[in-house]
């Protein structure tokens, strides 16, 4: 089996593709309710409309506009007092149609209203998209303050790449100041067949915990979340994520999923975030527990497994112990993924570098300018030879 080699495969350091993804990803949670039905307008009497067109052909088409928008909008019953309901401005959308939300949550009583405001204070262009919550008696003016000032901020969640559950638990109690605490989260992440029924790719994963399904972003996380509601809403994420994902590369090599992101999580710790190191270090770990008749045949031999076992630093581990997670000593993949992959390293196991099946070593070192230089070796004479040469 290699020696242990110089470096930290245990790090907590998140990896820096994490960030480029939290940004792209911020928003994507809020919940917006697409599903609402635009009333039918009234007709307008045909005396009316010859009218209207004769005002309109005489130069007057704005103002008469808003008069045949008012008279052709229903008036509705507004909400009472102590009443609320949600209104969602979606990216884009004008005062006409906030105002129909409006119109459709009981709030004002009729879209036109709105729209004439608006444009008498000249703030169309300055209303928010998200998600917004109003009680029954708000004035017109006080609706509209709102909508420029924009949503309430929820709590940001931030969960970096390669972070444990552990971790995650704390960033989540740190996230509800205290209100969701690290153990109940752990508690309510603690079995995966609870979720199994909803996320099919949970199938394997049978009563471990949800470690390597959590998946690294950055979230908006409401006041009444529940540690429920944040669990799906991260598994909702890794169902988005690896939907195009296609797991044959592994599954023809006989693992399942979860083995695949076993492997990933392992492959997290272990490369930095270059995708083609990543995939070379992937395709190793293939050769080790694919390959017969190798010195490394069979075992993943990583330090991050163990690390992840006791929590810190293995440097001065018993290597002879006889536990799962020991990959030097016991051939095969740990029990469980051992951090939250991302989805570059999840990539990487799906389609590893090509032609690299006679690679089965490889160790990373500290270079010069502050980063990692990565060798590759093909047998264990060489690998002890890059081992020396950098010791």
């Amino acid at each position: 089996m290699p020696p242990r080699r110089k470096q930290v495969t245990y790090s907590r350091r998140p990896t820096h593709a994490a960030r480029a993804a939290h940004a792209r990803g911020e928003r994507q949670f809020r919940k917006y309710d697409t599903s609402y039905i635009r009333p039918k307008r009234s007709a307008a009497p045909i005396v009316f409309t010859v009218i209207l067109a004769i005002v309109v052909l005489g130069g007057l088409g704005f103002g008469a506009f808003y008069l045949f928008n008012s008279c052709s909008s229903s008036s509705v019953e507004l909400l009472a007092e102590g009443e609320e309901a949600t209104v969602v401005v979606e990216e884009g959308a004008g005062a006409r149609d906030i105002g129909q939300r409006l119109v459709e949550a009981r709030l004002v009583p009729t879209s036109a209203e709105f729209t004439k405001r608006v444009n008498e204070l000249g703030v169309d262009g300055g209303l928010k998209p998200g998600t917004y919550t109003f009680s029954g008696g708000t004035s017109l003016d006080d609706i509209i303050r709102t909508l420029q000032a924009g949503p309430a901020a929820g709590h940001t969640l931030t969960v970096p790449e390669g972070f444990t559950l552990g971790q995650i638990a704390s960033s989540v109690a740190e996230a509800t100041g205290g209100r969701i605490t690290a153990e109940a989260f752990q508690t309510a992440a603690s079995d995966a067949s609870v979720y199994a029924a909803d996320f099919a790719f949970l199938a394997d994963a049978g009563q471990n915990s949800l470690e390597g399904f959590l998946f690294p972003k950055t979230y908006e996380v409401d006041d009444d979340a529940t540690a429920d509601s944040i669990i799906r809403m991260m598994l909702s994420q890794f169902q988005a994520e690896t939907a195009n994902l296609d797991w044959a590369y592994a599954t023809d090599r006989g693992f399942s999923v979860y083995d695949a992101v076993k492997l990933a999580s392992i492959v997290e710790k272990e490369s930095s975030g270059e995708d083609d190191i990543r995939k070379k270090v992937a395709a190793v770990f293939y050769n080790r527990l694919t390959t017969e008749g190798e010195p490394a045949y069979g075992m993943i031999g990583s330090d991050a497994t163990t690390a992840y076992e006791i929590g810190g630093d293995p440097s001065d581990y018993d290597w002879n112990i006889d536990s799962p997670y020991n990959t030097r000593k016991n051939p095969g993949l740990p029990p469980t993924p051992i951090c939250s992959p991302s989805l570059s390293c999840l990539q990487a196991v799906c389609a590893p570098v090509p032609d690299f099946g006679d690679y089965y070593f490889f160790s990373f070192w500290p270079n010069e300018s502050g980063g990692t230089d990565y060798f590759f070796d093909k047998t264990y004479d060489d690998h002890l030879a890059t081992v020396a040469a950098h010791s």
